[in-house]
């Protein structure tokens, strides 16, 4: 059952619109899945034209493939997709930590490893929401701590596509049982002050990751190929 915060100031159609896109970009609503507008509207307790312009925002997002005389379905996601965002990743995030080492404070440095903490504790425990939110909130904070606006903005995008890439695919988590160290590197190089340190350090991080998908993406991962 869809639930819908009715309470929201926000139009009904937004209100939908966030809801769906959550429920596809954590994996609740399946890669491939029909859309169905009746079905859809009985579950949220709303008509059809709400669900009809959610649907039509999230086709505009990537998340939904409306076909002709076939329907809407949320969007498959290939390793290509994935490869694709992390070398965007890849860029933004060694940009962001580049700025970031030139200005961090020992307060940032604190909010960072308390994070990584966070999400060590998390894998230990094997709490795979932690971790996803770790990982995430641990990067986010680097580019916010960058004070770039546009950086922001940017990132938030990639970001958004990045999780839902880690709902969807990871069977496996062992890989980030290395991740700890691999932050912890980063924090330093945060702390080194020095940028050039900072955007390799970064860049590497994400490209261990593109260089996994490419070597093992086809068996890492879970494949929704229809």
């Amino acid at each position: 059952m869809l639930e819908l915060d009715l309470q929201s100031h926000k139009p009904l159609r937004e209100v939908v619109y966030e809801q769906l896109k959550i429920q596809i970009m954590e994996g609740k609503i399946a890669p491939g899945t029909r859309m169905m507008e009746v079905n859809l509207a009985e579950e949220m307790g709303v008509s059809r034209t709400p669900v009809r312009e959610a649907i039509r925002k999230l086709e505009k997002d990537g998340l939904v493939v409306i076909e002709p005389r076939r329907g809407a379905y949320a969007s498959d996601i290939s390793v290509k997709d994935i490869i694709d965002t992390l070398v965007v990743r890849e860029n933004l995030e060694s940009l962001a930590a580049g700025i970031t080492a030139t200005s961090i404070t020992e307060e940032q440095i604190n909010d960072l490893e308390k994070i990584a903490k966070d999400y060590e504790i998390a894998i230990k425990s094997g709490d795979v929401e932690g971790m996803i939110d770790g990982d995430e909130s641990f990067h986010k904070m680097i580019v916010i701590f960058s004070e770039n606006k546009t950086l922001i903005q940017l990132s938030e995008t990639v970001q958004e596509l990045a999780l839902r890439f880690r709902y969807l695919y990871y069977d496996d988590f062992s890989r980030y049982q290395a991740m700890p160290e691999e932050h912890q590197k980063i924090i330093d190089a945060l702390k080194s002050g020095d940028p050039q340190n900072a955007t390799q350090v970064a860049a590497n991080h994400v490209n261990s990751l593109k260089q996994f998908v490419i070597d093992e993406g086809d068996t890492a991962f879970r494949s929704h190929s229809k």
